[in-house]
C-alpha cells in the first residue's frame, strides 16, 4: 500500500495469536510490535503484550506485580483461578508455587533425569533406525512425536501399550481450529480423558509403589508436608502436555530450519558434538513456546502507557528471541552463535522451566543420533502441516528424505 507520493504505508498493526496467517510466520508481526508498539493492547481479545527482550525478561523476574495465579494460557477457558488444576505450579504464585515446586523437585531430580540418558539413546535409535532405512518418512510421526512422549511415560511409569493413545490426546489438547478463540470441545474431552487416566494411575501407585516418578511424587516430603493426589495429577498433566508437546516441536523446528539452511547444518551432520549448537539456535530462532500469559497485580507502566491491575499480559517469548537489540542479525539462522544465556525460551525468575534440562537432553540425543547417520536431507514442503496453537509453534507433519552414510 502506498500514499499519493508513492511512499509505502504499512497496514494497521493487528496482533491476533489465533490467526492462522500469523501462525505461518509470526516474526514480521513481532518485529512491528517491537518497533511500533512495544506495549500492545488488543481490546477485542482483552490482552496486553510485551514484545521486546528487555521487557519480557524483566517481566519473568517481576513475579509479584505480574501474577501467574490465573495460568499462562491466552484461552479464556484455561485462564482463571482454576488454572492450577491442569498447569500445576505454573499457575501459582509464591508461597504456593514454591512449596509445590520444591515438593515436586524431591521426585523430579537432576539425578533421575540423568539416569534416563541411556534409555533416551535406546529409544531414539529404536525410532530412527527403521525410519532412516526407509529413506523417506514423517519426522514427527516416526521420531519427534514419539520420543518425548515415551521419555515422559518412562519417567511416570506409563505402560508401552498406552503411549500412542496418550500422545494422540495430548496433541488434541493444544490444537486450535481456524477461527476458534477458546479451548475447543475436542481439547476439553482429551484433557478429561488424560486426567482420568493419570488419576487411576496415582490410585494404583498408592496401593503398590514402583520405581517410577509417580511413586516418588507420592513419597515426596518436606517437614511432614506431602503432595495431595490432586497436586500430583496437575503436575503429571503439565508434564505430558507442556513437556511432551514443546520437545516434539523443538525437534521438528530444528530439522525444518536445518533443511532451510543447508550451509548451517552441513557441518553438524557427521559431527554430533556440534548438535547442542543446533538445538540452542533453534530454541532462539523458532522456539516451540512462543507466548505465556501473566496477570497484572497492580497498575503497571510500560513505554508511557499503563496496564491496569487485573489485566491479562502476554509475554512474547518468540519475539524476545528475535530482538536485534540483543541478538546480532537476529533474523538469521546461525548455528554456533552462542546465545544460550540470553534465551527467553525457558522463561526466567522463579518460574524458570523445571524441565529445561530434560528437553535439551532429549533434543541433543535425538539429533546427535540423526547427525551421526545422515549425510544430507531435505524436507518435502508440500507435505508439511503446522500445529495451530496460541502458544506452541511447530509441526504436526514434517516429511523428510534422507541420504544416510
Amino acid at each position: 500500500m502506498t500514499d499519493s507520493n508513492g511512499a509505502t504505508l504499512l497496514d494497521p498493526l493487528v496482533f491476533n495469536p489465533y490467526d492462522y496467517h500469523f501462525h505461518d510466520d509470526p516474526y514480521p508481526t513481532y518485529r512491528r510490535l517491537r518497533e511500533e508498539s512495544p506495549l500492545y493492547h488488543n481490546t477485542d481479545l482483552g490482552f496486553w503484550a510485551l514484545s521486546r527482550h528487555a521487557d519480557v525478561m524483566e517481566a519473568f523476574k517481576d513475579n509479584t506485580r505480574l501474577s501467574s495465579a490465573n495460568g499462562v494460557s491466552l484461552d479464556p477457558a484455561a485462564y482463571g483461578p482454576h488454572a492450577h488444576l491442569v498447569m500445576s505450579f505454573l499457575a501459582m504464585d509464591d508461597p504456593r508455587h514454591m512449596r509445590l515446586r520444591q515438593l515436586v523437585s524431591r521426585g523430579f531430580t537432576p539425578r533421575r533425569v540423568a539416569e534416563l540418558d541411556g534409555r533416551i539413546h535406546e529409544l531414539a535409535r529404536q525410532y530412527l533406525d527403521p525410519a532412516l532405512a526407509a529413506g523417506e518418512f514423517d519426522w514427527i510421526a516416526e521420531v519427534a512425536g514419539r520420543l518425548p512422549m515415551d521419555v515422559i511415560s518412562e519417567l511416570l511409569g506409563v505402560p508401552q501399550a498406552d503411549r500412542t493413545e496418550l500422545r494422540r490426546m495430548a496433541d488434541l489438547v493444544v490444537h486450535r481450529e481456524d477461527g476458534v478463540l477458546d479451548v475447543p470441545q475436542a481439547a476439553v474431552e482429551s484433557s478429561m480423558a488424560l486426567m482420568t487416566y493419570y488419576k487411576d494411575m496415582i490410585a494404583e501407585r498408592r496401593r503398590s509403589r514402583t520405581e517410577d516418578l509417580t511413586s516418588a511424587l507420592l513419597d515426596a516430603e518436606i517437614d511432614g508436608d506431602k503432595l495431595t493426589d490432586q497436586e500430583i495429577l496437575g503436575f503429571m498433566f503439565l508434564m505430558v502436555v507442556a513437556g511432551n508437546e514443546t520437545t516434539t516441536k523443538l525437534l521438528g523446528n530444528a530439522l525444518y530450519w536445518g533443511a532451510r539452511h543447508p550451509d548451517q547444518v552441513a557441518p553438524v551432520l557427521g559431527n554430533p558434538d556440534r548438535v547442542p549448537d543446533w538445538v540452542e539456535e533453534t530454541l532462539r530462532y523458532d522456539t516451540s513456546s512462543q507466548i505465556v500469559a501473566r496477570t497484572s497485580a497492580v497498575d503497571l507502566e510500560y513505554h508511557g502507557a499503563v496496564v491496569p491491575a487485573g489485566e491479562k499480559v502476554l509475554l512474547l517469548i518468540g519475539s524476545a528471541n528475535r530482538d536485534d537489540e540483543v541478538f546480532e542479525d537476529a533474523d538469521e539462522f546461525l548455528i554456533g552463535r552462542g546465545a544460550s544465556t540470553r534465551l527467553a525460551s525457558f522463561g526466567g525468575g522463579v518460574h524458570f522451566c523445571l524441565g529445561a534440562h530434560l528437553a535439551r537432553l532429549e533434543a541433543n540425543i535425538a539429533l546427535a543420533e540423526f547427525a551421526r547417520q545422515v549425510r544430507a536431507y531435505d524436507v518435502d514442503e508440500s507435505g508439511i502441516e503446522r500445529v495451530h496453537s496460541t502458544n506452541v509453534r511447530g509441526f504436526a507433519a514434517l516429511p523428510v528424505k534422507v541420504q544416510v552414510r
